[in-house]
């Protein structure tokens, strides 16, 4: 079972493309396996969007303690903000109607500001739906960590880190990157090559996906969403929190019904980093997942992934690229056969030519000295041709009688000429 494992693990890290992947298994609310792909089960990894279900429980301890209800409207705690009427249970449930992201760049590779700077940069008027329908709202979180903060006069970080994660055990979860602790990676979608990614602090963001965790962590997350714990939330605030607030989510959890079960958690994503928690309640089984890559992790479907029973093609692991050659690395890119889109991409010291209309690789293309030869597909053992134009700038590609060219083309107008390279 490890073995198989293992190679769903690989699977997963070669079809996203992840520099490097860590997982766990939870059966019964215990970790049960845990396997690595260009990673150390050591090392923290930034967890996203998860930070919102840790949010979630401390609001939900305010709220049993008498200290607000769901239904009182933020504005009680944060009369300055310009979604005052936005009622806390809105904000859980990602039904507020507000914007999906603050305006500004917090996300993208940019510091976090404090919170007079998000409140006075968010009016009010950026609200895109109604009250009652699922938008979802890293803003909304921002605000439910700053009404956190001014409920128990501490910050944010302070209330999770001593009323949620010290109960579970859960001493390696960080505000920070404290080592040991993955670098966070962008991977060229063409030639497969790493750029790091910054590790910001949020702040004033910092409750809608700051911290860092491990797979074991994140795996005693998953026992108490599981199983509970009286020290952290009465079990009956823990099933309100999986009860559907909407088709996909209740407070300050994602709900997926997959292969007839219920599954509960968050996936989460900050830049260089994707994560994924699911458990099903009724049975303590669960997967955890950590990934150094801004995207390619199918958070969603990972417990299928891991957990299903499908037969697995024998995949190698993906292997990020160092050097791409320089006979193939002015033709990566986008493609046209016809009008139908391909693209070329560098991959594991291979050219791969996909198909983008049907989603599928369709062909692989080994370099052999000044040739490039087809070794998979319907061009196995043809010779990709570079055709030139007479300043030597590439005009477009033959193999086979195929032409490929930069852009749309009618196919019954004349091909332009050019000089032929292997």
């Amino acid at each position: 079972m490890s073995a198989d494992r293992q190679a769903r693990l690989v699977a997963v890290q070669a079809a996203g493309r992840l520099p490097s992947v860590v997982a766990g298994v939870l059966r019964e609310g215990e970790l049960a396996w845990t396997g690595t792909v260009g990673g150390s089960l050591a090392d923290r990894y930034r967890i996203g969007s998860i930070t919102k279900t840790l949010t979630a429980v401390a609001v939900l301890q305010l709220r049993d303690e008498g200290l607000l209800s769901l239904d009182d409207p933020i504005g009680a705690v944060i009369p300055e903000t310009g979604y005052a009427a936005a009622t806390v249970r809105e904000l859980l449930s990602h039904t507020s109607g507000m914007q999906s992201e603050p305006v500004g760049s917090w996300w993208e590779r940019s510091p976090g500001v404090d919170f007079a700077t998000l409140v006075a940069a968010n009016d009010g008027s950026g609200a895109v739906l109604p009250p009652g329908e699922f938008h979802y709202s890293n803003l909304g979180y921002g605000l439910l960590g700053e009404a956190v903060a001014r409920l128990r006069g501490v910050p944010w970080w302070e209330v999770v880190s001593q009323r949620v994660l010290a109960p579970l055990g859960m001493a390696d979860t960080t505000y920070a990157d404290e080592a040991p602790a993955a670098q966070g990676w962008s991977v060229d979608h063409f030639a497969g090559t790493l750029t790091p990614e910054p590790h910001h602090d949020t702040v004033a963001m910092a409750a809608a996906g700051q911290l860092w965790s491990t797979v074991a962590d994140l795996a005693r997350l998953g026992a108490f969403l599981a199983a509970g714990n009286p020290d952290v939330l009465a079990p009956a605030t823990l099933r309100e929190m999986t009860e559907p607030t909407s088709q996909t989510y209740g407070l300050g959890l994602w709900l997926a019904d997959q292969d007839g079960r219920r599954w509960v958690g968050h996936p989460g994503s900050m830049p260089g980093f994707q994560a994924c928690l699911f458990v099903d309640p009724a049975t303590g089984d669960g997967v955890v997942a950590l990934s150094s890559s801004t995207t390619g992790l199918d958070a969603r479907r990972l417990p299928h992934l891991l957990l299903g029973e499908d037969p697995l093609p024998d995949v190698t692991p993906w292997v990020p690229s160092t050097d791409v050659p320089e006979a193939v690395a002015e033709l990566l890119g986008l493609w046209f056969w016809g009008n139908s889109a391909q693209e070329l991409r560098w991959h594991n010291d291979t050219l791969h030519l996909r198909s983008l209309a049907a989603g599928e690789l369709t062909d692989v293309f080994e370099v052999r000295d000044d040739r490039i030869v087809g070794v998979a597909g319907y061009h196995r053992g043809e010779t990709m041709q570079v055709v030139r134009r007479p300043d030597g700038s590439v005009s477009h590609l033959e193999c086979a009688t195929f032409v490929f060219t930069r852009t749309p083309y009618d196919p019954l107008a004349p091909i332009p000429g050019g000089a032929r390279s292997g």
